[in-house]
């Protein structure tokens, strides 16, 4: 009994632990402009990154029209 008990609470710390890291490394941004290679984008939350920061940009998904049913 006790060992379940611990095993659940383990669990529950560690699922706590891993959802508070990939929530701290999200930022929001808004592409301004871009020029070849470059792009430039205003972010809220910017403090949080500096210069030659590896950062992982994924595309906003295009919405598609509303789904007629019969």
């Amino acid at each position: 009994m006790k060992k379940g008990i611990v095993s659940v609470v383990m669990a529950l710390v560690f699922a706590v632990s891993v959802v508070g890291i990939s929530m701290a490394g999200t930022v929001k941004c808004t592409v301004d402009k871009v020029e070849g290679d470059k792009v430039t984008m205003t972010c809220k939350k910017a403090s949080s990154l500096k210069a030659g920061d590896a950062v992982k940009v994924k595309a906003a998904k295009a919405k598609k029209g509303a789904i007629e049913g019969c």
